[in-house]
């Protein structure tokens, strides 16, 4: 049993850029509720954050950019080339990390919640939570996914995955083993087969679509196996666009959700949103010229915003076309703004604006909650 009463907690582990976050986000699409605390560690040592004076108390100010903020690149290479200071860094983060977790776990509405952590096994966090999952990927597959996605040399990704435990350690530890090699249907049918195990819910999401009267707009949650369906419907709304396939869409799964709008059975919008860092970002929105401008994006606008709260987001972000951006009027009377990444306040939201925002796209911001997570003690 976990130390959350009425809460079933997966521990999600495994070295780095082996498809963690793939497997977290399919677990979102099941119905769980996903934490990334390595994010939150992130969070932690960002300016005015709590952990952020004993960081710079330990490791200098050398490691400061000019907006004040830490260079987490630099204070990477020092600790993983030095396991006296990573063991100080882990501990001014984990203990408020810990903290953090405690309280989105007690407040989240879902039954099944999933904790990604790279230092899981290795902290007490591991006894806290119900079952331990493990990925595994080949290490020619993890220098790929450093050099490429993050932009890493092939010196530092090696230098950070032989920083790490051995894979082969963590699986010995773990209830779960998902094996990613890169192709995302096969790891789907690993996760759904292991959600059965634990959860009445058969692949399925929650469907936000009610009975809907002629002529009515309403809303539906997108799933792996709608994949054809939303290609189908993004080649038509977005004929700019390279076109996409079904598969395409199906790999995207990784990394966001979808909502299309429908009206007399029909598909007449498209939302692709994703939720990181407690920050929702929609960088995919389509309407069908044929209908309404302002019902369409109310509709839609809201149904993400639901969501959003569910995971508990802190802030919205829609990254728009120039044609979108220009129904003003609408977009103030639900409450958005036009902003520049560099004016969004808080360093997690403009990390989050400037890695998700798509070329020759306008910003438009929302706050969600007041209350943040690792606000200034």
């Amino acid at each position: 049993m976990s130390k959350w009463p009425g809460k079933y907690v997966i521990g999600l582990t495994g070295n780095i850029a082996t498809g963690k976050s793939v497997v977290r986000k399919m677990l979102e699409h099941l119905g769980a509720y996903s934490i990334d605390a390595d994010a939150l560690g992130n969070r932690a040592i960002a300016r005015g954050a709590p952990g952020y004076k004993p960081a710079l108390d330990t490791f200098g100010r050398w490691l400061l950019e000019s907006n004040e903020e830490i260079n987490r690149q630099k204070l990477g290479r020092l600790v993983f080339s030095d396991p006296e200071a990573l063991t100080q860094l882990e501990g001014i983060i984990h203990p408020l990390v810990i903290q953090a977790v405690d309280m989105m776990i007690r407040r989240a509405k879902q039954k099944i919640v999933v904790v990604e952590a790279i230092k899981l096994l290795e902290t007490d966090l591991r006894d806290a939570c119900d079952s331990a999952w493990v990925t595994l990927a080949p290490e020619r597959l993890q220098i790929t996914r450093l050099t490429g996605k993050r932009g890493l040399s092939e010196a530092d990704a090696r230098q950070r995955i032989q920083a790490q435990s051995s894979q082969e350690e963590k699986a010995n530890l773990a209830a779960v083993i998902i094996q990613n090699t890169g192709s995302f249907e096969d790891t789907w049918k690993q996760v759904v087969a292991a959600w059965k195990v634990i959860s009445p819910i058969t692949d399925t999401v929650p469907v936000l679509m009610k009975k809907a009267e002629p002529g009515e707009l309403t809303v539906q949650r997108g799933r792996p196996r709608d994949s054809v369906a939303i290609a189908e419907l993004l080649n038509r709304l977005n004929r700019s666009a390279r076109p996409v396939s079904g598969d395409d869409i199906m790999a995207a799964f990784g990394e966001k959700a979808f909502l299309m709008l429908v009206a007399d059975n029909q598909p007449v919008g498209l939302a692709g949103w994703q939720v990181e860092n407690l920050v929702a970002r929609t960088t995919d929105l389509f309407i069908d010229p044929g209908i309404p401008a302002g019902p369409a994006l109310k509709t839609l606008v809201t149904e993400v915003e639901s969501a959003s709260q569910d995971l508990q987001c802190e802030a919205s972000l829609f990254f728009l076309t120039p044609q979108l951006a220009s129904y003003e009027e609408i977009w103030r009377e639900m409450g958005y703004e036009r902003r520049t990444p560099q004016t969004l306040g808080v360093q997690a939201w403009t990390d989050a604006a400037i890695e998700s925002m798509p070329p020759d796209t306008i910003l438009l911001f929302k706050q969600l909650r007041m209350d943040r997570v690792l606000r200034p003690i």
